[in-house]
């Protein structure tokens, strides 16, 4: 990733500099005037530059139009700026501006670049019937580089969301024929939690209880229309940053801080509540409770972060092997835990002794060589037991993998 800065501020630039460096650590090419800006962008390609409004060969921000027209997303640094100017920039189709008041104006540019970086990688839903409300919103959200993919209704957002992955925000309008946005939001958050994706609702009708109706239906937020820039901009940052925390906060309570994977706190609440229902309805449900044979032996020779290592990969393939259609989890230690909703305790045998073969015939890389690393796993099968019971059953078979020389998988009988 590559910056263009120009300002013809020495202090500035140094600021701008340091900040980029510490919070970015990208490249960074600096101009103090316009002149030298056409030469770099004559001759580099940018992901985003962060421009003076004035500069001393070009007082009327031409290097703005300048930077605009070579598609470069623009942030302004200004010392001043009257409502006309505001608007003009607006329009123009600038990322934001900055008035130069003090540090904080300038790490909140660095931040608005790395939230660019971030953009970059983010699906936006927009449903709207209107095609000019659709397409102003899409403008602005590709100003900021969002991923946006567009729906005319309600039934087509539906669509797109079976078809799309990694939508992280849906903005909706009420009015839409066939299903509106209340609606869509009911359906929505059916499928998706907050946790995995957030909601704008938007509406020109004048009735004061919608703001509250969509978030009662389960949106993050509602934007009346007409809106101006600035405050959809901000609206959709907000929500998408309390996005980002709260699935921080999630990631911090359900995954494992050293191998990604679930924790033993995710597996229980994520099954022992389905349980009676499995039971009930003779659904098959099996858990493999595996053990990486030796472990202790391998930090006690090769140390703790070697161990780490060996962890990290073997969660890893524990993930790529098993992880799209059931549930991984680390239990503690050097013992982790594979959920098999719908297979019976001889289909997941037959899974899991595959594993078990692949692990033992490809080492594991680390820092210090490779090592040959193999597993031990008790398999056990739901009958009408608990969790608790189960997992008892099949630590049980998995002593008894270990007794019986280990790199075994022996099953519940």
């Amino acid at each position: 990733m590559r910056i263009l800065v120009v300002e013809d501020s020495k202090v500035v630039s140094r600021i701008l500099q340091h900040l980029i460096a510490q919070e970015l650590g990208c490249e960074v090419d600096f101009a103090e005037d316009f002149t030298s800006a056409k030469k770099l962008l004559a001759s580099h390609d940018y992901f985003v530059a962060i421009t003076d409004l004035n500069l001393p060969d070009a007082q009327e921000g031409e290097i703005v139009k300048q930077v605009l027209a070579q598609q470069i997303p623009c942030i302004v640094l200004t010392g001043s700026l009257d409502s006309k100017q505001r608007q003009r920039l607006l329009q123009l189709g600038i990322v934001d501006y900055i008035l130069k008041e003090n540090r904080f104006s300038y790490e909140y540019a660095v931040r608005l670049v790395k939230r660019l970086q971030r953009n970059k990688h983010v699906k936006v839903l927009v449903a709207d019937d209107s095609v000019v409300s659709r397409k102003f919103v899409r403008s602005l959200l590709e100003q900021h580089l969002y991923q946006v993919i567009e729906a005319d209704d309600g039934l087509s957002a539906l669509d797109v969301l079976n078809t799309q992955e990694d939508i992280q925000l849906l903005i909706t309008d009420y009015n839409m024929p066939g299903l509106d946005g209340f609606g869509l939001i009911l359906k929505v958050r059916e499928r998706f939690t907050r946790e995995e994706m957030a909601i704008i609702g938007l509406s020109s009708d004048d009735d004061q209880s919608l703001s509250a109706r969509f978030i009662k239906n389960g949106a993050n937020d509602f934007l009346k229309k007409p809106f101006v820039h600035e405050e959809f901009h901000c609206r959709v940052l907000n929500t998408l940053d309390s996005l980002d925390m709260v699935r921080r906060l999630w990631e911090q309570a359900n995954l494992d801080y050293l191998t990604e994977v679930y924790n033993r706190r995710y597996f229980f609440s994520r099954f022992e509540p389905q349980l009676s229902t499995l039971n009930q309805k003779q659904t098959a449900f099996s858990v493999g409770l595996l053990d990486i044979d030796f472990f202790k032996k391998v930090n006690d020779t090769y140390g703790h972060d070697i161990g780490d290592e060996v962890l990290i990969e073997f969660a890893q393939r524990l993930k790529q092997f098993f992880g799209q259609h059931f549930v991984v989890a680390r239990f503690g230690g050097e013992e982790f835990v594979v959920a098999f909703k719908g297979l019976n305790g001889s289909k997941a045998f037959t899974l899991l002794d595959k594993f078990r073969a692949n692990l033992a015939a490809s080492p594991i890389k680390t820092s210090d060589g490779e090592l040959n690393i193999t597993t031990s796993i008790g398999v056990a099968s739901l009958t009408g037991d608990s969790l608790d019971n189960l997992i008892q059953r099949a630590d049980k078979a998995l002593y008894d993998a270990k007794e019986s020389g280990r790199n075994l998988v022996c099953i519940d009988s």
